[in-house]
């Protein structure tokens, strides 16, 4: 006797189900492109929903994967890089780095105290990624740092945070929208990618509060909130919305700038 079919519950829309995602197709081959190491964290497997419970305790590289597609999609070529892998085994084989949005950076690493209002800090990830920092200096690599990548950079530098800014962690809003307009300095790299002004997300509850020596801020939020910074005479831009998650990401000038530099870093070691 033949078995009734299966009925299988229809699958939940997974959060921003029905966005634009940035569509890739390899036409050339992966030696061709500069190596983008793309930062990530840890998680357990109890952290994921349907993971086996026997498997619950096991650890997990997580790694969001639009900053890989963007990357991809403008022409590099991204590796993850592992928290557990020493920064210095990375020295001479990445042409540029990508610094991703996560986990609240450690107040204790800029001299604070942690309010109530922090989130669960991830020493290893802060230990690891200021590691990469220091190896991008070392190595004259171009520093993409995105949401927390730029919060890292600027305490990396000496900088500050403030430790809570609600009315910009947006997540009421469709990631791939933008809502906030912000304002750019038309002098900037930035500005020559973008013009004056910006519509981004909005998907972060720290901010920047004192900017590191040297570094400048080169957008701005209509509230006065660092947007973005660079550092001058450097190849190091950081910016405090997610152009990842945004629709046009795949177009997005911001990858484009990380991947055409890299490629110098790429061209010099033939």
């Amino acid at each position: 006797m033949d078995r009734p079919p299966c009925r299988r519950p229809s699958p939940r829309p997974a959060a921003g189900a029905g966005r634009s995602r940035v569509r890739v197709r390899m036409i050339d081959p992966p030696a061709a492109r500069p190596l983008i190491g793309v930062s990530g964290r840890v998680k357990q497997g109890s952290d994921v929903a349907g993971f086996p419970d026997n498997l619950a305790g096991i650890g997990l590289d997580v790694y969001v994967s639009d900053y890989a597609r963007a990357v991809t999609a403008a022409g590099g070529l991204p590796v993850h890089l592992p928290q557990h892998v020493h920064a210095a085994a990375y020295a001479g084989r990445l042409d540029g780095l990508l610094l991703s949005g996560g986990a609240d950076v450690d107040p204790r690493r800029y001299g604070a105290t942690p309010s109530c209002d922090v989130g669960v800090v991830e020493p290893d990830r802060d230990r690891a990624e200021l590691g990469l920092v220091e190896l991008a200096m070392a190595d004259d690599l171009p520093v993409l740092g995105i949401c927390r990548g730029l919060q890292l950079l600027n305490v990396w530098a000496g900088g500050t945070l403030h430790q809570h800014v609600p009315a910009h962690a947006r997540y009421d809003r469709a990631p791939d929208v933008g809502h906030d307009d912000i304002v750019v300095s038309p002098t900037s790299r930035l500005g020559l990618m973008y013009g004056r002004s910006r519509r981004v997300n909005s998907l972060h509850h720290q901010s920047v509060d004192r900017v590191a020596e040297g570094w400048l801020v080169t957008a701005r939020a209509a509230d006065g909130t660092v947007e973005a910074l660079e550092w001058p005479g450097h190849d190091v831009i950081a910016v405090q919305w997610h152009p990842e998650l945004m629709a046009d990401a795949a177009s997005d000038p911001l990858f484009a700038w990380l991947v055409e530099r890299a490629r110098t870093v790429m061209s010099a070691r033939v």
